[in-house]
């Protein structure tokens, strides 16, 4: 079998792996069962409340993922391995795992501090958001300084040949080269965060409308045997989530015909 056959059946399989997933979905589907767990009011908020919190840490993690790629990509400083390493700590590290990390930190004397006098995050949106950040965040870091190695270090060096501040350079030159790369790595680290699941039921818990995310409604739902409501809320993240990245190639292309 020639290697044009082998790759291509090799993606179709993958397709057919997860399309089928998809799809075995619609044996449990029922309208009115569907219909009612859409217009549910605890569905309604589970899904404002995904929306919000995953826009919040994927903002979160590009304004401090941005400097700290660019850091990475162009500059040698003590740390600066360890650093690049530890990045991969949300893969190696599943995210109960890392939930459970962020929890055992608040229950140490600082951040008892934290939570009494700065900011409460335990069973809170504020630790929704912290969760997902910390799950997303090596993520994103990794992807800008992937798009911070493509643009060419001669540029930064003539706009400062020309009287640009590094600062302004950064702003002027290297930002709008890597523009789809910030793109890219926002729409992805907001997906990812919308799906987040392990770490936010450890840090905020199951509590219907108050911490109770989408992932963590479709959690609810199966523990409860309610297959059809599973299948529902499955599908309408599986939606989200497909809309987005599907936005993002579009958006990406564009970029790439302009």
């Amino acid at each position: 079998m020639s290697l044009h056959r082998v790759t291509v059946a090799s993606a179709l399989a993958v397709l057919l792996l997860y399309g089928g997933l998809i799809l075995s979905l619609g044996w449990f589907l029922d309208g009115a069962s569907v219909r009612d767990a859409m217009l549910s009011a605890r569905t309604l908020f589970s899904i404002k409340l995904s929306l919000l919190g995953a826009t919040a840490a994927a903002v979160l993690a590009l304004l401090l993922a941005a400097p700290a790629a660019y850091a990475l990509s162009r500059y040698r400083f003590r740390g600066r391995e360890l650093a690049d390493t530890i990045l991969e700590l949300p893969v190696v590290v599943s995210p109960a795992a890392l939930g459970a990390m962020v929890l055992i930190f608040f229950n140490n004397p600082v951040g008892a501090w934290i939570q009494e006098n700065a900011m409460r995050f335990v069973f809170s949106f504020a630790g929704i958001v912290l969760a997902q950040f910390v799950t997303v965040l090596g993520v994103a870091v990794r992807l800008l300084k992937t798009s911070f190695d493509e643009v060419p270090v001669e540029l930064e060096t003539i706009a400062r040949t020309l009287g640009a501040t590094p600062r302004y350079a950064w702003f002027t030159v290297t930002l709008p080269l890597a523009r789809r790369g910030v793109i890219a790595a926002f729409i992805l680290a907001w997906a990812k965060a919308l799906g987040e699941f392990g770490a936010t039921i450890m840090v905020a818990g199951t509590m219907a409308m108050r911490t109770e995310t989408l992932p963590v409604a479709i959690f609810m739902r199966l523990a409860r045997a309610d297959i059809e409501g599973t299948v529902a809320l499955i599908l309408l993240l599986v939606a989200i989530g497909l809309a987005a990245l599907f936005a993002a190639r579009r958006l990406l292309g564009r970029a790439v015909h302009a």
